[in-house]
Order: structure tokens, then sequence, then C-alpha cells
């Protein structure tokens, strides 16, 4: 049985992550692998001005303070970071991750990806700028990608930090790279030479709702509309736009992932519930890459709010975009609040959305198969 090691965004206290990583693990342990997840040591970030701080006891301290100042109810704050809190002690266990890091494991294929592995031209201290994300120091026979992802991070930002040429070297290295977006593809054949392969993200890849036994039954005595976006991320009249539109529509509004001005309640349930809250909701309004996704395996109707990004800011349209052209929904998207009654209420044919996700499941399966047991 060949022992093989996936090293991306698993320790990540986000339902979308923890997912990614569960599907993936599955996806691979289907071939007879024995999977364990890879820690990798955290750098200093690339974008030093307005960085996070480096001390983790810090950021903890700010992320909770900065948990008061948005405008949702106390209840849902102190929930709220409760989740955060809880949430690695509680769903850790079920990809096998320990307290314990596991840095650099001798393995017969290291699998780095899916999930933002490649975003390096960013802030976050969590993640930092590290070199092992690209598959420095790693102790792998073999060494491929899967749906790797640089997420807002462009050509243009690794000429402008000087990182293009070190990261051009680093994927030169690899055997094989999958990315899920062609903004990835791009930066991959530009600093390569080589085109890579394209696979979607493992929860599309993986049939939650057909394989998955953890997804579980939820019965709701109310109607409701999900928000799923992260806290601090839709305004405050983007909400009282989405408060007018649920209470207009009779439909209660669950948080889930972040709190929110607008939201009746705020549910903390576990990474699997999140799918059933997903299948027995009304609707959804999301402005996040797997808040979509989501929405996509649920059958949902859905709106994804797209965000632009503006210098070294955050945002989603490149990964949001790209996403949802592939699977012919780029009619769900829109940067107006506004437009979501309008998209909420056309059918999606979703015989179709199945069809071209099996297309691509074979060919994710495909490489899988091909570059684990070869």
């Amino acid at each position: 049985m060949k022992k093989v090691g996936i090293m991306s965004m698993q320790r990540i206290a986000n339902y979308g992550s923890f997912l990614q990583a569960y599907a993936l693990k599955q996806l691979i342990e289907e071939l007879n692998c024995k999977v364990e997840f890879v820690d990798y040591h955290i750098g200093a970030p690339v974008i030093t001005e307005n960085a996070d701080s480096k001390n983790k006891f810090i950021r903890k301290l700010k992320k909770g303070l900065d948990t008061f100042q948005y405008q949702a109810p106390m209840a849902h704050k102190l929930a709220f970071i409760r989740y955060k809190q809880s949430f690695a002690k509680k769903y850790m266990p079920f990809l096998g991750i320990k307290d314990e890091m596991n840095f650099n494991p001798v393995l017969d294929c290291l699998v780095i990806g899916s999930d933002e592995v490649f975003n390096c031209i960013q802030k976050n201290s969590n993640v930092g700028y590290s070199t092992e994300l690209f598959g420095k120091d790693n102790h792998a026979e073999r060494l491929i990608t899967y749906a790797a992802s640089f997420g807002n991070t462009t050509l243009e930002k690794l000429d402008k930090y000087k990182k293009a040429d070190e990261v051009g070297t680093l994927l030169k290295q690899f055997d094989e790279i999958s990315v899920r977006d062609a903004n990835s593809g791009a930066i991959v054949e530009k600093l390569t030479g080589k085109a890579p392969v394209y696979n979607l993200d493992p929860v599309l890849t993986y049939d939650y709702m057909n394989c998955c036994d953890k997804v579980p039954q939820i019965q709701s005595n109310e109607r409701y509309l999900i928000l799923y976006a992260y806290a601090g991320r839709i305004s405050n009249q983007e909400a009282d736009w989405i408060a007018t539109y649920a209470k207009k529509k009779n439909l209660k509004v669950y948080a889930i992932g972040g709190i929110q001005k607008c939201a009746d309640r705020f549910i903390d349930c576990s990474p699997f519930e999140v799918l059933a809250y997903f299948k027995n909701a009304e609707e959804v309004i999301t402005d996040t890459f797997h808040g979509s996704i989501f929405s996509i395996i649920t059958h949902r109707p859905f709106t994804t709010l797209v965000r632009e990004s503006k210098g070294d800011s955050y945002g989603n349209e490149e990964k949001l975009s790209d996403l949802l052209n592939r699977l012919q929904l780029s009619s769900q998207m829109t940067m107006q609040i506004e437009d979501v009654e309008n998209i909420n209420a056309q059918n999606i044919d979703y015989i179709k959305v199945d069809e071209l996700l099996k297309a691509h499941r074979e060919v994710a399966r495909e490489y899988l198969r091909t570059n684990l047991e070869g």
C-alpha cells in the first residue's frame, strides 16, 4: 500500500478547507493508498504593510476583538467565537490530524492541494510565504499537485514582489501539476513552459451527497435562506437588503461560516451538517468559492456575490468566475445585491450541471489514478 501525503490548508478553521481536505483524502483512499496530512512551516508574509501579527496569541486576540466590532446580535458573536475555538478539537480527528505537527515525512507521493496553496502574495501570517507549499524540502518519491490554486496571486504580483523566478524554479520540480482555475494555469504555464491539467475542487469531485455517510438528515420547522459569507464581508447596505428580501419571502436568514447583521440564526454545526443545511435551504446567497460549490452539489437556487480585487486587497473574481464559467453557471454571479431576487428566481438546469460534473469527475479520478498507481 502506497503512503501518500496531502499538504493543504487542512488546519484552517473553515468549512470549505475541511471539506476539500476530507474529499481529497477519500478520493485517494479509494485508490488503496494510506493517506496522511502533511504540515508546512509558516514563513513571513510577502506583503508586510498592515500584515497580521506574527504572534499567534495576538492574532487570536485581535480576531476575537474584531468579532465584537461586527454588527450582529451578541449571542451570535459569542457563538461564533466558540465555533472558531472548538473547530480543531471537534473536526480535525475526522482527517486523522493530531495536535503534533507532521513535517516532511517520508512518502511514496506528496500531493499539494487543493485550496489556495499557491496564494503566496498576501499578508495573512497564518499562511505567510512558505516554499514548502511549492514542494521544497519534501521527502517523497513523487511530487504532484491536485487542483492547486494561486487564488488572487497573479503573475503581475509575483513579478512585483520578485517571487516569480523562485516560484518558477520550484514548480519545475513537480512530476505533474493540476490546477483548478485559469489564473493558476496561466501562471504555471508561463513559469514552467508546460500546460497543467485542470481539475475541479475535491468538494465537487467527491460525490458527497451520494457517497458520504456522514452527511445527516436535518429537519427544520421553518423555511430559511442561507447566507454563507465570512464575517465582515457583507456590507451594511447588503445586509439591510437581504433582511428586507427574506422578510418579503417569509424566510429566516441562517448565517453559516460567519456572523451577519441580518441573520436570524447563526448556525454552529459540523462540516457535514453544513451540507445538510444547504440541502434543505430554500435558496442561498454567498460570496465564497465553497459556498457556491455547496449550493451546486445540493442543487439549490443561489447567487454568488463577486468581489473585485483592488491592489493588494483580497478579491474573489478570479476563482469564482472561473468555477462558474466551467460549470456553465456564470448567470449566478453578480456584483449587485439587488440582482439576487431575479437570479434566485431562475431555474438552474441541474441535470446539465450534473452531466458536466460527471465528466470532470472522471478526468479527476483518472489523473489521480495515473499519478498514484503508476
